[in-house]
Protein backbone atom coordinates (compact mmCIF):
# COMPACT_ATOMS: atom_id res chain seq x y z
CA UNK A 1 0.00 0.00 0.00
CA UNK A 2 1.48 3.47 -1.00
CA UNK A 3 -0.15 5.36 1.64
CA UNK A 4 0.37 9.03 2.56
CA UNK A 5 3.78 10.57 3.09
CA UNK A 6 4.65 12.89 5.95
CA UNK A 7 7.51 15.13 6.79
CA UNK A 8 9.64 13.26 9.61
CA UNK A 9 12.83 14.68 11.67
CA UNK A 10 16.35 13.27 10.28
CA UNK A 11 17.64 10.59 12.89
CA UNK A 12 20.49 12.93 13.41
CA UNK A 13 18.00 15.90 14.34
CA UNK A 14 16.02 13.22 17.26
CA UNK A 15 19.36 11.95 18.66
CA UNK A 16 20.92 15.71 19.09
CA UNK A 17 19.12 18.23 20.82
CA UNK A 18 21.16 20.85 19.77
CA UNK A 19 19.94 20.48 16.36
CA UNK A 20 16.69 21.67 16.36
CA UNK A 21 15.39 23.29 13.06
CA UNK A 22 13.26 21.35 10.52
CA UNK A 23 11.86 21.90 7.08
CA UNK A 24 8.52 24.05 7.16
CA UNK A 25 6.97 22.16 4.44
CA UNK A 26 7.25 18.71 2.71
CA UNK A 27 8.19 17.93 -0.27
CA UNK A 28 9.57 19.34 -3.41
CA UNK A 29 9.58 22.90 -4.76
CA UNK A 30 6.75 21.79 -7.01
CA UNK A 31 4.46 19.57 -4.82
CA UNK A 32 0.88 21.47 -5.14
CA UNK A 33 -0.25 22.28 -2.01
CA UNK A 34 -3.44 24.28 -2.63
CA UNK A 35 -6.10 24.30 -5.35
CA UNK A 36 -9.41 26.41 -6.13
CA UNK A 37 -10.76 27.01 -9.75
CA UNK A 38 -8.15 26.93 -12.15
CA UNK A 39 -5.17 27.81 -9.41
CA UNK A 40 -2.42 25.76 -7.99
CA UNK A 41 -0.11 26.60 -5.96
CA UNK A 42 3.22 25.11 -5.10
CA UNK A 43 5.41 24.89 -2.45
CA UNK A 44 7.99 27.51 -3.80
CA UNK A 45 5.03 30.20 -5.09
CA UNK A 46 3.98 29.15 -0.83
CA UNK A 47 7.26 30.00 0.65
CA UNK A 48 7.87 33.27 -1.31
CA UNK A 49 4.28 34.55 -0.35
CA UNK A 50 5.13 33.36 3.19
CA UNK A 51 8.37 35.69 3.48
CA UNK A 52 6.93 38.68 2.20
CA UNK A 53 3.77 38.42 4.70
CA UNK A 54 6.24 38.11 6.92
CA UNK A 55 8.07 41.36 6.36
CA UNK A 56 4.94 42.80 6.34
CA UNK A 57 4.35 41.67 10.00
CA UNK A 58 4.86 43.75 13.49
CA UNK A 59 6.75 43.29 16.08
CA UNK A 60 4.74 41.08 18.74
CA UNK A 61 4.43 37.74 20.41
CA UNK A 62 1.02 36.28 19.33
CA UNK A 63 -1.14 37.02 15.97
CA UNK A 64 -4.89 36.38 15.91
CA UNK A 65 -5.77 34.92 12.29
CA UNK A 66 -9.21 35.27 11.03
CA UNK A 67 -8.57 35.05 7.30
CA UNK A 68 -11.49 33.38 5.84
CA UNK A 69 -9.54 31.94 3.25
CA UNK A 70 -7.83 28.99 3.79
CA UNK A 71 -4.57 29.90 1.46
CA UNK A 72 -3.86 32.78 2.92
CA UNK A 73 -4.82 31.44 6.68
CA UNK A 74 -1.48 29.31 5.80
CA UNK A 75 0.24 31.74 4.40
CA UNK A 76 0.03 33.67 7.96
CA UNK A 77 -0.04 31.00 10.04
CA UNK A 78 3.31 30.59 8.62
CA UNK A 79 4.77 34.16 8.13
CA UNK A 80 3.75 34.41 11.87
CA UNK A 81 6.06 31.02 12.78
CA UNK A 82 9.06 32.56 10.68
CA UNK A 83 8.76 35.97 12.70
CA UNK A 84 8.71 33.74 15.86
CA UNK A 85 5.19 34.82 16.63
CA UNK A 86 2.31 32.27 18.07
CA UNK A 87 -1.15 32.28 16.69
CA UNK A 88 -4.24 32.44 18.61
CA UNK A 89 -7.38 30.67 17.56
CA UNK A 90 -10.14 31.76 19.18
CA UNK A 91 -13.37 29.59 19.58
CA UNK A 92 -15.45 32.59 17.34
CA UNK A 93 -14.62 35.90 15.58
CA UNK A 94 -17.21 37.63 17.49
CA UNK A 95 -15.90 41.34 18.94
CA UNK A 96 -16.18 40.34 22.29
CA UNK A 97 -14.41 37.16 22.01
CA UNK A 98 -11.75 38.77 19.93
CA UNK A 99 -11.68 41.42 22.20
CA UNK A 100 -11.20 39.28 25.49
CA UNK A 101 -8.23 37.04 23.68
CA UNK A 102 -6.04 40.67 23.22
CA UNK A 103 -6.78 41.92 26.40
CA UNK A 104 -5.36 38.39 27.76
CA UNK A 105 -2.93 38.04 25.49
CA UNK A 106 -0.38 41.19 25.68
CA UNK A 107 1.81 42.41 22.52
CA UNK A 108 -1.01 40.88 20.05
CA UNK A 109 -2.48 41.86 16.85
CA UNK A 110 -4.73 40.34 14.49
CA UNK A 111 -4.56 39.67 10.26
CA UNK A 112 -7.14 38.74 8.22
CA UNK A 113 -8.29 39.20 4.53
CA UNK A 114 -11.21 41.32 4.73
CA UNK A 115 -12.82 43.94 6.30
CA UNK A 116 -14.71 42.91 9.15
CA UNK A 117 -17.67 44.66 11.16
CA UNK A 118 -16.03 46.34 13.34
CA UNK A 119 -12.62 45.76 12.20
CA UNK A 120 -10.82 44.90 15.32
CA UNK A 121 -8.19 46.49 17.09
CA UNK A 122 -4.54 46.47 16.08
CA UNK A 123 -5.90 44.63 12.64
CA UNK A 124 -3.72 44.46 9.87
CA UNK A 125 -5.33 43.26 6.88
CA UNK A 126 -3.46 41.31 3.98
CA UNK A 127 -3.12 43.08 0.81
CA UNK A 128 -4.88 41.47 -2.28
CA UNK A 129 -1.55 41.19 -3.92
CA UNK A 130 0.75 38.99 -1.85
CA UNK A 131 4.00 40.73 -1.60
CA UNK A 132 7.19 37.74 -2.47
CA UNK A 133 10.60 37.57 -1.58
CA UNK A 134 13.09 34.74 -2.48
CA UNK A 135 15.25 32.83 -0.43
CA UNK A 136 16.18 29.95 1.38
CA UNK A 137 13.75 27.17 2.21
CA UNK A 138 11.56 27.87 4.78
CA UNK A 139 12.80 25.91 8.49
CA UNK A 140 10.79 26.39 12.34
CA UNK A 141 12.12 25.41 15.35
CA UNK A 142 10.81 21.90 16.26
CA UNK A 143 10.23 23.08 20.06
CA UNK A 144 8.55 26.30 19.03
CA UNK A 145 5.33 27.61 19.96
CA UNK A 146 3.26 27.84 17.28
CA UNK A 147 -0.53 28.39 17.82
CA UNK A 148 -2.91 28.61 21.54
CA UNK A 149 -6.53 26.80 20.95
CA UNK A 150 -8.90 27.38 22.43
CA UNK A 151 -11.80 24.86 23.65
CA UNK A 152 -15.29 25.85 21.73
CA UNK A 153 -17.49 27.20 25.09
CA UNK A 154 -19.71 24.69 24.82
CA UNK A 155 -19.54 23.37 28.27
CA UNK A 156 -18.49 27.12 30.32
CA UNK A 157 -15.65 29.42 29.45
CA UNK A 158 -12.98 28.43 26.69
CA UNK A 159 -9.20 27.24 27.78
CA UNK A 160 -6.50 28.08 26.38
CA UNK A 161 -4.33 25.37 25.00
CA UNK A 162 -0.31 25.38 23.80
CA UNK A 163 0.50 23.54 20.44
CA UNK A 164 4.19 23.20 19.98
CA UNK A 165 5.51 22.97 15.96
CA UNK A 166 7.20 19.02 17.50
CA UNK A 167 3.26 18.20 18.83
CA UNK A 168 1.57 19.05 15.60
CA UNK A 169 4.23 17.15 13.21
CA UNK A 170 3.53 14.00 15.79
CA UNK A 171 -0.15 14.59 15.53
CA UNK A 172 -0.27 14.95 12.09
CA UNK A 173 1.63 11.66 11.50
CA UNK A 174 -1.31 10.03 13.86
CA UNK A 175 -3.76 11.43 11.71
CA UNK A 176 -1.71 10.32 8.26
CA UNK A 177 -1.79 6.77 9.64
CA UNK A 178 -5.63 6.63 10.39
CA UNK A 179 -6.59 8.18 6.62
CA UNK A 180 -3.50 6.23 4.73
CA UNK A 181 -6.14 3.80 3.21
CA UNK A 182 -8.12 6.46 2.01
CA UNK A 183 -5.66 8.85 0.48
CA UNK A 184 -3.27 6.38 -1.64
CA UNK A 185 -0.34 8.27 -3.32
CA UNK A 186 1.37 11.55 -3.64
CA UNK A 187 -1.71 13.54 -5.20
CA UNK A 188 -4.53 13.50 -2.45
CA UNK A 189 -6.64 16.11 -2.19
CA UNK A 190 -8.71 17.57 0.77
CA UNK A 191 -11.76 19.66 0.82
CA UNK A 192 -13.06 21.18 4.18
CA UNK A 193 -15.87 22.76 5.01
CA UNK A 194 -14.89 23.61 8.49
CA UNK A 195 -12.62 26.55 9.68
CA UNK A 196 -9.09 25.96 9.87
CA UNK A 197 -9.03 28.47 13.07
CA UNK A 198 -10.95 25.00 14.82
CA UNK A 199 -8.39 23.17 15.77
CA UNK A 200 -10.20 20.06 13.79
CA UNK A 201 -10.04 22.41 10.88
CA UNK A 202 -6.08 22.71 11.56
CA UNK A 203 -5.39 19.38 12.09
CA UNK A 204 -7.17 17.99 8.52
CA UNK A 205 -6.92 21.39 6.56
CA UNK A 206 -3.61 23.05 7.70
CA UNK A 207 -0.99 20.78 8.94
CA UNK A 208 -1.64 17.67 6.54
CA UNK A 209 -1.06 20.23 3.69
CA UNK A 210 2.23 21.59 4.99
CA UNK A 211 3.41 17.97 6.72
CA UNK A 212 2.27 15.69 3.65
CA UNK A 213 1.43 15.01 0.24
CA UNK A 214 -2.39 16.72 0.40
CA UNK A 215 -3.53 19.32 -1.60
CA UNK A 216 -6.49 21.52 -0.42
CA UNK A 217 -8.94 23.64 -1.53
CA UNK A 218 -8.69 27.13 -0.38
CA UNK A 219 -12.31 28.11 0.34
CA UNK A 220 -14.56 27.22 2.61
CA UNK A 221 -17.88 25.84 1.26
CA UNK A 222 -21.09 26.02 3.17
CA UNK A 223 -24.34 25.38 1.36
CA UNK A 224 -24.20 21.80 -0.48
CA UNK A 225 -24.02 23.18 -3.97
CA UNK A 226 -21.02 24.99 -2.98
CA UNK A 227 -19.18 21.71 -1.69
CA UNK A 228 -19.97 20.16 -4.50
CA UNK A 229 -18.61 22.95 -6.58
CA UNK A 230 -15.60 22.85 -4.90
CA UNK A 231 -14.97 18.63 -5.08
CA UNK A 232 -15.22 19.44 -8.81
CA UNK A 233 -12.17 22.09 -8.76
CA UNK A 234 -10.06 19.00 -6.98
CA UNK A 235 -7.57 17.43 -9.04
CA UNK A 236 -8.67 13.78 -8.23
CA UNK A 237 -11.66 12.32 -5.70
CA UNK A 238 -11.09 14.56 -2.23
CA UNK A 239 -11.26 13.80 1.42
CA UNK A 240 -14.36 15.62 2.77
CA UNK A 241 -13.35 16.95 5.75
CA UNK A 242 -16.84 18.44 7.03
CA UNK A 243 -18.96 18.05 10.32
CA UNK A 244 -22.48 15.82 11.45
CA UNK A 245 -24.17 19.91 10.31
CA UNK A 246 -22.89 19.94 7.09
CA UNK A 247 -23.50 16.19 6.11
CA UNK A 248 -27.17 16.55 7.11
CA UNK A 249 -27.65 19.15 5.07
CA UNK A 250 -25.78 17.34 2.22
CA UNK A 251 -27.67 14.01 2.18
CA UNK A 252 -30.93 16.10 2.57
CA UNK A 253 -30.41 17.96 -0.08
CA UNK A 254 -30.48 17.43 -3.74
CA UNK A 255 -27.33 18.15 -5.17
CA UNK A 256 -24.86 15.05 -7.05
CA UNK A 257 -21.43 15.38 -5.92
CA UNK A 258 -18.47 14.63 -8.43
CA UNK A 259 -16.86 11.11 -6.30
CA UNK A 260 -15.30 11.18 -2.90
CA UNK A 261 -12.10 9.55 -1.48
CA UNK A 262 -14.18 9.45 1.68
CA UNK A 263 -15.56 11.43 3.92
CA UNK A 264 -14.52 12.35 7.40
CA UNK A 265 -16.43 13.60 10.05
CA UNK A 266 -15.94 15.48 13.73
CA UNK A 267 -16.77 18.49 16.43
CA UNK A 268 -20.18 16.91 17.08
CA UNK A 269 -21.33 13.06 17.11
CA UNK A 270 -22.66 11.47 13.86
CA UNK A 271 -25.40 8.96 14.75
CA UNK A 272 -25.16 5.57 13.11
CA UNK A 273 -28.33 6.43 10.54
CA UNK A 274 -26.64 9.75 9.35
CA UNK A 275 -23.17 7.49 8.43
CA UNK A 276 -25.04 5.18 7.05
CA UNK A 277 -27.49 7.49 4.95
CA UNK A 278 -24.22 9.39 3.55
CA UNK A 279 -22.31 6.28 2.60
CA UNK A 280 -25.59 5.06 0.58
CA UNK A 281 -25.64 8.16 -1.13
CA UNK A 282 -21.82 9.36 -1.92
CA UNK A 283 -21.18 5.90 -2.34
CA UNK A 284 -17.80 5.99 -0.41
CA UNK A 285 -16.57 5.39 3.39
CA UNK A 286 -17.87 8.12 6.20
CA UNK A 287 -14.97 8.20 8.81
CA UNK A 288 -15.31 9.67 12.39
CA UNK A 289 -12.55 10.65 14.39
CA UNK A 290 -12.76 11.69 17.87
CA UNK A 291 -10.64 14.19 19.66
CA UNK A 292 -10.68 17.49 21.04
CA UNK A 293 -8.51 20.81 21.54
CA UNK A 294 -6.63 19.51 24.04
CA UNK A 295 -5.63 16.30 22.50
CA UNK A 296 -5.82 16.71 18.79
CA UNK A 297 -7.70 13.78 17.13
CA UNK A 298 -7.08 10.70 19.08
CA UNK A 299 -9.67 7.83 17.63
CA UNK A 300 -11.57 6.76 14.66
CA UNK A 301 -14.38 4.86 13.81
CA UNK A 302 -16.49 4.02 10.97
CA UNK A 303 -19.70 4.92 12.47
CA UNK A 304 -22.00 3.43 9.82
CA UNK A 305 -20.98 -0.12 10.67
CA UNK A 306 -19.45 0.11 14.07
CA UNK A 307 -20.19 1.20 17.91
CA UNK A 308 -15.92 1.11 19.80
CA UNK A 309 -13.50 3.71 18.59
CA UNK A 310 -10.00 2.62 17.82
CA UNK A 311 -7.23 4.39 18.95
CA UNK A 312 -4.33 5.89 16.87
CA UNK A 313 -1.48 4.55 17.09
CA UNK A 314 0.83 5.37 19.75
CA UNK A 315 -2.16 7.14 21.70
CA UNK A 316 -3.28 4.88 25.68
CA UNK A 317 -6.55 5.71 27.30
CA UNK A 318 -6.69 5.34 31.31
CA UNK A 319 -10.02 5.63 32.88
CA UNK A 320 -9.79 8.19 35.93
CA UNK A 321 -12.15 8.68 38.51
CA UNK A 322 -12.97 12.26 36.98
CA UNK A 323 -12.66 11.32 33.28
CA UNK A 324 -10.32 9.35 30.95
CA UNK A 325 -6.55 10.11 31.29
CA UNK A 326 -5.15 10.03 27.55
CA UNK A 327 -1.33 9.69 26.50
CA UNK A 328 0.27 10.09 23.12
CA UNK A 329 3.48 10.75 21.42
CA UNK A 330 2.31 14.73 20.57
CA UNK A 331 0.97 15.37 24.13
CA UNK A 332 3.55 16.84 26.39
CA UNK A 333 1.76 15.23 29.41
CA UNK A 334 -1.15 12.91 29.88
CA UNK A 335 -4.82 14.93 29.31
CA UNK A 336 -7.62 14.95 31.43
CA UNK A 337 -10.94 14.75 29.54
CA UNK A 338 -14.11 15.25 31.81
CA UNK A 339 -15.55 12.26 28.78
CA UNK A 340 -16.45 8.84 29.98
CA UNK A 341 -14.54 5.97 28.13
CA UNK A 342 -16.10 2.23 28.49
CA UNK A 343 -13.08 0.19 27.72
CA UNK A 344 -12.61 -3.22 26.00
CA UNK A 345 -9.93 -5.52 26.37
CA UNK A 346 -8.90 -5.01 22.53
CA UNK A 347 -8.04 -1.72 23.20
CA UNK A 348 -10.82 0.18 21.60
CA UNK A 349 -13.49 2.31 23.50
CA UNK A 350 -16.99 3.07 23.25
CA UNK A 351 -17.71 6.76 24.52
CA UNK A 352 -20.23 7.01 27.64
CA UNK A 353 -20.78 10.69 27.48
CA UNK A 354 -19.68 12.78 30.07
CA UNK A 355 -20.62 13.21 33.65
CA UNK A 356 -22.09 16.77 32.72
CA UNK A 357 -23.85 14.92 29.79
CA UNK A 358 -25.58 12.37 32.33
CA UNK A 359 -29.02 12.56 34.18
CA UNK A 360 -30.11 11.08 37.26
CA UNK A 361 -34.04 12.48 38.36
CA UNK A 362 -36.23 10.24 40.38
CA UNK A 363 -33.80 7.30 40.64
CA UNK A 364 -33.98 7.07 36.47
CA UNK A 365 -30.85 7.71 33.83
CA UNK A 366 -30.30 9.15 30.67
CA UNK A 367 -28.19 11.30 28.67
CA UNK A 368 -28.79 14.69 27.01
CA UNK A 369 -26.82 13.24 24.07
CA UNK A 370 -29.63 10.46 23.85
CA UNK A 371 -32.58 13.00 24.65
CA UNK A 372 -30.90 15.03 21.93
CA UNK A 373 -30.96 12.07 19.22
CA UNK A 374 -34.62 11.04 19.94
CA UNK A 375 -35.06 14.88 19.26
CA UNK A 376 -33.86 14.63 16.10
CA UNK A 377 -35.66 11.76 15.10
CA UNK A 378 -38.91 13.28 15.39
CA UNK A 379 -40.70 13.64 11.99
CA UNK A 380 -40.12 17.56 11.02
CA UNK A 381 -37.52 18.22 13.01
CA UNK A 382 -34.67 19.74 11.11
CA UNK A 383 -32.34 20.56 14.03
CA UNK A 384 -32.54 20.40 17.50
CA UNK A 385 -30.62 20.15 21.00
CA UNK A 386 -31.88 18.74 25.11
CA UNK A 387 -29.70 20.42 27.65
CA UNK A 388 -30.27 21.32 31.25
CA UNK A 389 -30.61 25.07 32.43
CA UNK A 390 -28.86 26.39 35.28
CA UNK A 391 -31.34 27.22 38.01
CA UNK A 392 -32.79 24.18 39.89
CA UNK A 393 -36.21 24.22 41.09
CA UNK A 394 -37.28 23.37 44.81
CA UNK A 395 -36.21 20.08 44.95
CA UNK A 396 -32.87 20.97 43.49
CA UNK A 397 -32.91 19.51 39.82
CA UNK A 398 -32.28 21.25 37.01
CA UNK A 399 -35.13 21.09 34.42
CA UNK A 400 -34.37 20.08 30.95
CA UNK A 401 -35.24 22.05 28.35
CA UNK A 402 -34.72 22.07 24.53
CA UNK A 403 -35.01 23.72 21.23
CA UNK A 404 -35.85 22.91 18.25
CA UNK A 405 -35.82 23.83 14.65
CA UNK A 406 -39.04 22.44 13.25
CA UNK A 407 -41.31 24.16 10.04
CA UNK A 408 -44.69 23.40 10.44
CA UNK A 409 -44.95 21.96 14.05
CA UNK A 410 -45.28 23.31 17.50
CA UNK A 411 -44.05 22.34 20.67
CA UNK A 412 -47.08 20.21 22.14
CA UNK A 413 -46.30 18.49 18.68
CA UNK A 414 -43.08 17.44 19.41
CA UNK A 415 -43.89 16.86 23.11
CA UNK A 416 -46.22 14.51 21.91
CA UNK A 417 -43.80 12.59 19.33
CA UNK A 418 -41.07 12.30 22.20
CA UNK A 419 -43.55 10.79 24.86
CA UNK A 420 -43.74 7.53 23.28
CA UNK A 421 -40.35 7.29 23.41
CA UNK A 422 -39.22 8.50 26.59
CA UNK A 423 -39.95 8.77 30.27
CA UNK A 424 -42.12 11.05 31.79
CA UNK A 425 -39.06 12.43 33.89
CA UNK A 426 -36.96 13.31 31.34
CA UNK A 427 -39.38 15.53 28.82
CA UNK A 428 -37.61 18.67 28.08
CA UNK A 429 -39.90 21.42 29.87
CA UNK A 430 -39.53 24.04 28.38
CA UNK A 431 -39.36 22.99 24.44
CA UNK A 432 -39.23 26.38 22.41
CA UNK A 433 -39.71 26.15 18.23
CA UNK A 434 -37.10 28.31 16.55
CA UNK A 435 -35.74 29.80 13.29
CA UNK A 436 -32.26 28.07 13.49
CA UNK A 437 -29.63 27.30 16.26
CA UNK A 438 -26.98 29.37 17.37
CA UNK A 439 -24.18 27.20 15.90
CA UNK A 440 -20.48 28.16 15.31
CA UNK A 441 -18.33 27.63 12.53
CA UNK A 442 -18.10 24.32 13.34
CA UNK A 443 -21.68 23.35 14.20
CA UNK A 444 -20.95 23.40 18.22
CA UNK A 445 -23.34 25.05 20.29
CA UNK A 446 -22.12 27.48 22.73
CA UNK A 447 -24.06 27.17 26.21
CA UNK A 448 -24.44 31.05 26.90
CA UNK A 449 -26.09 30.94 23.69
CA UNK A 450 -28.45 28.21 24.55
CA UNK A 451 -29.54 30.16 27.69
CA UNK A 452 -30.11 33.64 25.89
CA UNK A 453 -31.97 31.98 23.31
CA UNK A 454 -34.02 29.96 25.32
CA UNK A 455 -34.54 33.12 27.58
CA UNK A 456 -35.47 35.25 24.52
Amino acid sequence: MAGLAVTTFASTELADDTIRLCRLTHGGGDRALVFDGGRVVDVDRFERDVRGVAALLPDARHAINLCEDRYRFLVAFCAAMVRGQTTLLPPSRAPAVIGDVLTRHAASYCIGDGELAPNPPRYLRLPVELPQRDGAPLQVDRDALVAIGFTSGSTGQPQPNAKTWSAFTASTRQNVAALADLLEGDRAAVVATVPPQHMYGMEMSVLLPLLSAVAVHAGRPFFPADIAAAVAEAPVPPLLVTTPVHLRALVASDVVLPPLAAIVSATAPLSHELARAAEHRFGCEVREVFGSTETCVIARRRTAHEIAWTPLPGVHITAHETGTVIAAPHLAQPVLLADRFELRVDGRFELLGRDADLLEIAGKRASLGDLTRRLLAVPGVEDGVVFQLDAADAGGVHRIAALAVAPGLDAEAILDALRAHLDPVFLPRPLRCVAALPRNETGKLPRHALLALMQG
